[in-house]
């Protein structure tokens, strides 16, 4: 069952175009990590889909709505993005809060959730990435892949049709990458629709649904992890996995 499908997006800042003509359909449950080199464009298209950039063209239709979104408006705009939730690379939570309203301030202000309701729905989606014992504590007193699982515990919270993932562990100490990885896999399990932009090989052939690769801006091939990583159709695509696994293995 698709979920969502993107076609026609396009993006330019100033006169550098940094996407072209990008499409994707995302099924209900998928789970879909993008790879790429540096500067493809992966960051931008996510950011695309939350209307954190505005895109220059392009169609989002998400379950039985679709959007333009060269011209949306403020109420479609609304509508749109509380139907995603982002986590990203550099955690961007609230240092004069606590790990428990870090988690609420999304459902309370916004949402307008009462206070009380906010809170539960927060202790409860702290318990599954391991944190409702931090509850209390700030930033600055967690580690780093501590406060990233504070960052997917607040977008769990919203409730969102698809979770966006934003590098969540480039940032991070590499012992920290596996507790942040190991989230991400139980919310891969429970069903939960993804589109992970990533530099993790290993763990995007491991969950991943489908693999995307984009480069300059442009889709290049798409395909499960078998048929990107174990065989890939574009000359594009085996020079970055080659790069890829020389830079692992060394």
């Amino acid at each position: 069952m698709i979920q969502a499908e993107i076609r026609g997006l396009k993006k330019s800042f100033g006169k550098n175009e940094i996407l072209k003509n990008v499409g994707l359909t995302i099924d209900k449950g998928e789970v879909v990590c993008i790879i790429g080199p540096s500067g493809s464009g992966k960051t931008t298209f996510l950011r695309c889909l939350n209307l954190l950039e505005r895109p220059d063209a392009g169609i989002y239709a998400l379950g039985d709505t679709r959007y333009d979104l060269s011209r949306i408006g403020s109420h479609q705009s609304l509508e749109l993005c509380r139907k995603t939730a982002m986590v990203f690379q550099s955690y961007e939570l609230f240092s004069h809060l606590s790990v428990l309203q870090n988690v609420m301030e999304g459902l309370v202000t916004p949402r307008k959730v009462p206070k009380k309701q906010a809170e539960e729905v927060a202790y409860a989606v702290l318990e599954k990435v391991g944190m409702a014992d931090k509850a209390g504590m700030y930033p600055i007193q967690l580690s780093g892949g501590q406060q990233q699982r504070v960052g997917i515990a607040r977008a769990m919270a919203l409730s969102p049709e698809i979770l966006l993932f934003d590098e969540p562990t480039s940032a991070l100490d590499p012992e920290l990458v596996g507790d942040v990885l190991n989230v991400m896999r139980q919310l891969a399990d429970s069903g939960q629709t993804m589109i992970i932009v990533t530099h993790e090989m290993q763990f995007a052939q491991e969950v991943a649904d489908k693999v995307v690769f984009m480069a300059d801006g442009v889709v290049v091939e798409a395909g499960t992890p078998a048929e990107v990583f174990d065989s890939p159709k574009e000359e594009r695509t085996k020079q970055f996995l080659a790069q890829v696994r020389f830079k692992t293995a060394v």
